[in-house]
């Protein structure tokens, strides 16, 4: 029998989604198949402090592998291409040894994990990893370059306006709302799992809002609210080609799709395959793979829409990193198509060390 390849899941980290990519990055574990891979996982605390993490995924849900001290050793990313993996500390040796690592998927959400920074990192060290590049991950991450680029190809977008910290344009901001009326969306640029994302009906809420996301990001979208159904779906890159699932939505059971609805208190309710007239889930199956190739992604992604009641279709974003939790539609949506978790993430392998 060959030997195991290494593959490596790379968690947590100093985003305000820390704990959302525990979570998934549990679910990634638990799906490897560990007949056919040697599976190792590198946790990052909230202060970013890197680690190899032996413990159990248990600990890695709840929040507390970080303080499960015999069970974590220290490690660094070696960016030198000839070492191809990272640096651990051998207590009994009292010194670091090499790890070679053959693919890493880093399940890393928000800030310095989905926007292309980590990519760099580990292309850097020549370790091939899951999903986007560190060009198409930045790109992909800011919503205000996602939107350009998509309306740029013809994409409908919901019409925005982009507020800078630095110099914000008030004026600008006052007279999109005049233009487009209440509620607005409010959101930082570059966050997801709806992190700093607030619904505002008036100027008052507007500047508070506005206030908050940018304590999440420099730069924040205020955008028209799209009256309409939360449509998804799901890509996946193999070596036969790109895959694109069947339509899912998203009932929030709340004002929207926030945080609160995603993760904590499990009152969403999901569709899989979505009830929609053939015409428009082919236009936005048809769309997730024409945003997929036009945005330069690899590996997987998840495309998100608002279906209007007219059947009109709307870009709403992309995640090259999707959540991988239990209750996240990216895998369901893959499993609706026959692809089953350890099917997953062993073609999610593939497209890392083929791509």
């Amino acid at each position: 029998m060959l030997d195991k390849k290494t593959f490596a899941v790379c968690f947590g980290g100093v985003s305000g989604e820390h704990e959302v990519s525990c979570v998934s990055a549990a679910w990634v574990v638990e799906n490897i198949d560990t007949e056919k891979f040697k599976v190792v996982k590198i946790g990052i605390t909230k202060q970013g402090v890197w680690f190899l993490y032996n413990g159990d995924t248990g600990k890695m849900r709840d929040g507390s592998w970080c303080e499960d001290k015999e069970n974590l050793v220290p490690c660094v990313i070696s960016p030198c291409t000839v070492q191809h993996g990272i640096f651990t500390f051998d207590k009994a040796a009292g010194t670091f040894k090499t790890l070679r690592i053959d693919a890493v998927f880093p399940v890393m959400h928000g800030k310095n994990g989905e926007d292309g920074t980590i990519q760099g990192l580990f292309t850097l060290a020549g370790i091939p990893f899951v999903g986007a590049d560190t060009y198409s991950s930045a790109v992909c991450m800011n919503k205000h370059a996602a939107k350009l680029i998509a309306a740029s190809a013809g994409v409908t977008v919901a019409d925005w306006v982009c507020i800078k910290k630095k110099q914000p344009d008030m004026a600008a901001l006052e007279a999109f709302a005049g233009r487009r009326g209440y509620p607005l969306f409010v959101k930082p640029a570059c966050s997801g799992s709806s992190v700093g994302v607030s619904k505002v009906r008036d100027k008052e809420q507007l500047f508070a809002a506005v206030e908050k996301a940018f304590e999440y990001d420099n730069t924040v979208l205020v955008e028209e609210a799209v009256v309409g159904r939360e449509i998804e779906a799901a890509v996946l890159e193999t070596a036969d080609g790109v895959l694109v699932s069947r339509c899912g939505e998203i009932d929030p059971k709340a004002e929207f799709y926030d945080y609160n609805a995603k993760y904590i208190s499990g009152t969403a309710v999901h569709y899989i395959p979505a009830d929609l007239p053939e015409r428009v889930e082919e236009e936005v199956r048809s769309a997730a793979r024409e945003l997929f190739s036009l945005l330069d992604c690899s590996g997987l992604a998840r495309v998100d829409f608002f279906v209007k009641e007219d059947g009109a279709v709307v870009f709403n974003e992309i995640n090259t990193v999707p959540g991988m939790t239990s209750i996240s539609l990216y895998p369901l949506l893959m499993e609706n198509l026959g692809i089953d978790g350890k099917t997953l993430t062993e073609k999610l392998y593939e497209s890392a060390v083929n791509g």
